[in-house]
């Protein structure tokens, strides 16, 4: 169960060498005992992720992932509780993928779309069900900004945020009567190993940032929280930009 700050006592990282995951894990860990489980595919960056929170005193076990092998997704989730009800679970794997690419290879746009929407949405389903037999629990999931509008210049990975954000939004509703929770997080360009080497575009955030969003976000049982905040007034406005002037701009 959460404590009456919001912080959890097990955590579950569902793509669990992304930087944003762990560095919530830490973030949490300054505030107690936590047990961890690190959902991902066997590597040498999982065994990294693993030694980086024990050194800093968490339980940790791994458990084996993959997004798009979804007929196993059954089995994660319940090795995954194993040790205990989980009370918050981030969703936060994702491939983005060549832009240029996405749209003009058929196995390039598939791994985006499984990866990012029926693998999101797999979990998703799979931790509800779950998290409604505990009577408690915190699904995070990392949505973006890219689904908000989608562009021209990304417009395979957005379609596939736009679709896993809608899922979750609907599934916060669903899950509410049920006493879980679900919170939603846009973040723009985030600075990690998934973007390093690309042009970091305005209001570029952290991770540190985004963890905090998300400690803050769970804490207050937000449904919706942007990184950083400014975005929400940004893309309400690009939202409603007619489509010819849209299509004009440098996004």
């Amino acid at each position: 169960m959460l404590d009456a700050l919001g912080t959890p006592q097990n955590l579950l990282l569902l793509g669990g060498t992304s930087e944003i995951a762990l560095t919530l894990a830490q973030r949490y860990l300054e505030r107690g005992p936590l047990r961890v489980v690190l959902a991902a595919r066997p590597s040498s960056g999982r065994e990294a992720a693993r030694a980086r929170l024990v050194e800093r005193g968490a339980t940790v076990e791994i458990v084996d992932f993959d997004a798009r092998d979804t007929a196993s997704h059954r089995d994660v989730i319940e090795k995954a509780c194993a040790g205990g009800d989980v009370d918050v679970a981030l969703v936060a794997f994702g491939v983005l993928g060549d832009e240029e690419r996405a749209w003009q290879d058929h196995d390039a746009a598939i791994e985006l779309a499984e990866v990012n929407y029926v693998g999101a949405v797999s979990s998703g389903v799979l931790l509800g069900e779950r998290m409604r037999k505990q009577g408690h629990g915190v699904i995070v999931a990392l949505s973006s900004i890219a689904g908000e509008r989608v562009r021209r210049s990304n417009f395979v990975y957005g379609s596939t945020k736009a679709g896993m954000d809608g899922f979750y939004l609907g599934l916060g509703e669903a899950l509410a009567p049920d006493g879980v929770h679900v919170l939603v997080v846009r973040p723009g360009f985030v600075r990690t190993r998934m973007t390093a080497g690309r042009e970091a575009a305005p209001l570029a955030a952290t991770a540190d940032q985004v963890a905090d969003a998300i400690i803050e976000g769970v804490a207050k049982r937000r449904d919706l929280v942007w990184v950083p905040g400014a975005l929400r007034a940004v893309m309400s406005g690009l939202r409603h930009v007619p489509r010819p002037v849209f299509r004009r701009l440098t996004l």
